[in-house]
């Protein structure tokens, strides 16, 4: 079964563009030219969304924002397009649950190899990790992107998700900051270190009183500890 990628942007030649590439890739298709729409489409449930930040009625970040507030969109996959560039910009949209970001002008061929790259992530991660972890309290569903804390339901965006599961996976070893950013975003992504601070420190929140299941090993990057 193809994927489906939701499209959104105000620039209609831009939609266009994508949506013909894409499909000459053999995805499905969807578009949007504003952020409502975006969120009436992502109903739908698209495997990913290529999303402008600079839109009238509805930001980028208010879409996000959203879908993440949503159960039935939660975990779906959010790249950002965008013309602004500076890494504050790029952590305001991790810190709402993006999972990466395409600077414009926009360029064909890096966005159907970020594409291939990231479904061609998801699939090794589903099939590297179909079971069920439990550290104590947290019960971590793989398969189903869901997990429990103490019997209570808590909801991760995907890229917080995974960096959970493979620190969870490899608890007791040290895992350095490139070795996470290699592993749960890919070799061939550019993000910068910050980003996996930013999703520590989310995970840790969502976490509680648990949150020192994760260590900060200072200088190197992070640790996972079951408590005993």
């Amino acid at each position: 079964m193809s994927k489906t990628i939701l499209v959104v942007d105000d620039e209609k030649d831009i939609v266009d563009l994508l949506k013909y590439n894409l499909e000459k890739e053999g995805y499905s298709v969807l578009a949007a030219n504003n952020g409502k729409k975006a969120l009436e489409q992502a109903a739908k449930k698209p495997d990913l969304i290529l999303l402008d930040i600079m839109m009238p009625e509805m930001n980028g970040y208010e879409v996000v924002k959203e879908l993440r507030r949503n159960k039935k969109t939660e975990s779906i996959p959010v790249v950002f397009l965008t013309a602004k560039g500076s890494e504050t910009d790029e952590i305001v949209g991790l810190e709402l649950g993006a999972d990466d970001y395409i600077m414009k002008p926009i360029s064909v061929g890096k966005i159907l190899a970020r594409v291939r790259t990231l479904f061609r992530r998801e699939a090794k991660t589903t099939a590297a990790h179909d079971d069920i972890i439990k550290v104590d309290e947290l019960e971590i569903n793989v398969p189903n992107y869901s997990a429990t804390l103490s019997h209570k339901e808590i909801s991760f965006p995907r890229k917080e998700f995974e960096t959970l599961v493979y620190l969870a996976k490899n608890r007791g070893r040290v895992i350095t900051r490139e070795g996470l950013l290699n592993a749960v975003w890919g070799e061939n992504v550019y993000v910068v270190d910050r980003t996996i601070d930013v999703h520590i420190r989310k995970i840790r929140e969502k976490l509680g009183k648990y949150a020192d299941y994760i260590e900060t090993v200072k200088g190197v990057g992070y640790r996972f500890k079951a408590k005993t």
